[in-house]
């Protein structure tokens, strides 16, 4: 991930740090330190991060539901988690990259028997 600090060094562009960028709904998609250490994120329409990376190349993708509540989560240490939710939020199952499962994969009915 290049810095925005190594890009404004380039056009001559003066600045201080901490370097923060916000966007329009006032969440934070920038930061930099002056020590070196950065970040990024994208978000939702609500503001919740769906993707982060930072200066030491760790990242994070997060993908939700309608109500915001995380389905599938993934890092660049190669760990990931799958969860299912029932109509109340609650988690009816998950299961990761170490092979933990908890709960049943599917909820069975008499509708699909």
């Amino acid at each position: 991930m290049k810095k925005l600090s190594e890009t404004y060094k380039e056009l001559g562009i003066d600045f201080t740090f901490p370097i923060e960028i916000r966007n329009a709904d006032g969440y934070d998609t920038y930061y930099e330190s002056s020590d070196g250490w950065c970040y990024r994120c994208e978000r939702d329409d609500n503001g919740r991060v769906t993707y982060f990376e930072d200066s030491d190349d760790f990242w994070g993708i997060y993908e939700r539901d309608v109500n915001g509540r995380p389905t599938y989560i993934e890092d660049s240490d190669g760990f990931w988690r799958k969860l299912k939710r029932d109509a109340d939020g609650d988690v009816t199952y998950s299961e990761d990259s170490t092979g933990v499962k908890r709960g049943a994969p599917e909820s069975a009915t008499c509708e699909d028997a």
